[in-house]
């Protein structure tokens, strides 16, 4: 097989077609450049993943079609052309695409549309199409996304297939890229065949691509392996597949959820048309990892942290949040709130005493919020929430005040997860402050307040909602795994009671196998009857 291949793992924006074909046309001319064969893309790579009911917009279809006859079929004359688009035939497929000498060589129709995150049924037709294409005296055996799970080799292989290849827009979630390449490395290995794997890259929404695109020899060994979290273009030569001496990828641990959630951030804030983000900075830890990982994304001078005092707001907490907005280079304002939080005391008990109850203490959030809502409408900066994933589930936050913003940076991310995260941006000098790391967790609405008054201790914590949310194990189940039946009960309890506020929540980035959000469907008001 002497095909020299191009793979051009990119980051299109959802909806700019334009922009997408203009990007798509430089990777051709690159691959051209080299003297390529074929060059491949990923799925849907003309409008970007997901597009949802942009699908359904007349002026859509018409410029894909536009730009597949006018632009892409131009270019395919002297080199073949491998991409995803929306095919329109009476229904809408997922479709890959080959051009080649200034025609539709072949396509492919994906088979097997997922529902859970990206809801593809609603969409899309499904349709089983499955032979190869042949390309230069070359059988491809071609596939999109989620159908190289449902192993259709079976079918491809008898018919002659010599080389897998996958067009994919695989969302992200930790554990992800190890799974993925035991699984391809599988399919090489049973079938003797290379595989050609090809993924976008970007963050589009609360989903984070990650690339890693990767090439297997047909006995599953990596011969070349793209970047993750970042675009890549890299050259193989089929007729001389071998395995690479080191692989570079990177290593599945807390650093790829730290680039994941930067190229989310990033991505968000360019793609949206948003340059600047204001972060409320308690002094703890969680609006701590927010700020440096916004800062990492977007540069110091697009970084605004704003510390808000109030009566039970310690001294060491403003002080730490200024040394970390210096450490940070960004611009670092106090304002103090205690002269709106005495008013609100004033005109909402006006026949007695402050109560020092749950209502006085969400007004300091609230009051937080807006202020922070004030600064993103006057000065143009988006709100960057500072939440955790525990807080989130148990219901630990306050509607209108810390959950007021438009992006939950970490609002899949465990407490225990923050710190991992704290302690790799610390890695090579100290950002954030040591005393941040091992204060005592609090918010600071009441005098001595700790949030394990409230809650479980963290660790505990987390485990608990790992099981029940993640693995979705029933209470039975969790107490087995040796956590008090009692203990178990009051955190789902928490858990199902605090649905709505999450319904409210800005729109959070997922980093692990189930976020909150669209992924996890839930009703709002419902009881507990099994």
């Amino acid at each position: 097989m002497n095909l020299k291949i191009a793979i051009a793992q990119i980051n299109p924006i959802v909806g700019d077609i334009k922009g997408n074909t203009e990007k798509i046309l430089s990777y051709i001319f690159k691959a051209k450049r080299e003297n390529c064969d074929l060059v491949i893309f990923p799925e849907l790579s003309i409008i970007g993943y997901p597009p949802k009911d942009l699908l359904f917009r007349r002026e859509v279809i018409k410029k894909i079609d536009e730009v597949l006859s006018e632009k892409i079929l131009k270019e395919s004359k002297d080199i073949g052309i491998l991409l995803g688009a929306p095919l329109y035939d009476e229904k809408i497929y997922n479709s890959a695409l080959l051009f080649y000498q200034g025609k539709l060589l072949g396509y492919q129709h994906k088979t097997l549309l997922p529902y859970d995150v990206f809801d593809e049924e609603r969409y899309f037709k499904s349709l089983e199409y499955h032979h190869p294409i042949i390309f230069k005296g070359v059988n491809l055996g071609i596939t999109i996304c989620e159908d190289i799970w449902n192993d259709p080799w079976e079918k491809l292989i008898s018919q002659g297939t010599e080389v897998i290849i996958n067009i994919s827009a695989s969302s992200y979630y930790y554990g992800k890229i190890r799974l993925r390449r035991d699984m391809l490395s599988y399919i090489a290995r049973k079938y003797k065949r290379p595989i050609i794997y090809v993924n976008q890259v970007g963050g589009n929404d609360e989903l984070i691509f990650d690339g890693s695109s990767i090439v297997l020899t047909e006995d599953g060994k990596i011969s070349w392996e793209g970047k993750s979290f970042e675009e890549d273009f890299g050259i193989i030569d089929l007729s001389n597949l071998s395995p690479i001496k080191e692989v570079n990828s990177l290593k599945e641990d807390i650093e790829s959820i730290y680039k994941a959630l930067i190229l989310g951030i990033r991505d968000y804030f360019l793609k949206s048309g948003f340059k600047k983000a204001v972060i409320g900075l308690s002094g703890g830890i969680d609006s701590s990892v927010v700020a440096c990982l916004a800062t990492f994304a977007l540069g110091s001078e697009n970084v605004l942290g704003v510390s808000m005092p109030s009566r039970y707001s310690s001294e060491g907490s403003v002080k730490d949040a200024e040394i970390l907005a210096k450490n940070l280079g960004i611009e670092f304002r106090i304002i103090s709130i205690e002269k709106i939080f005495k008013a609100y005391l004033e005109t909402l008990n006006p026949y007695g005493n402050p109560l020092m109850d749950l209502a006085e203490e969400n007004i300091q959030a609230r009051i937080r919020g807006n202020i922070l809502m004030f600064i993103s409408n006057r000065e143009g900066h988006l709100v960057l929430t500072t939440g955790n994933k525990s807080e989130l589930a148990v219901g630990y936050c306050t509607l209108y005040g810390d959950m007021a913003g438009g992006l939950a940076v970490i609002g899949d991310i465990p407490k225990m997860m923050v710190y991992e995260l704290a302690r790799f941006i610390n890695r090579e000098r100290e950002i954030i402050p040591e005393s941040i790391l091992t204060k005592v967790p609090s918010a600071e609405l009441r005098p001595n307040q700790r949030d394990e008054d409230s809650l479980p201790p963290y660790p505990i914590l987390d485990e608990i909602l790992k099981l029940y949310i993640e693995e979705n194990l029933s209470i039975d189940e969790i107490v087995e795994r040796g956590f008090e039946k009692s203990l178990v009960e009051e955190v789902i309890k928490k858990i199902d009671n605090s649905e709505y506020k999450r319904r409210q929540a800005p729109l959070t980035l997922k980093v692990t196998t189930k976020a909150f959000g669209r992924e996890r469907k839930m009703p709002i008001a419902w009881k507990r009857g099994f």
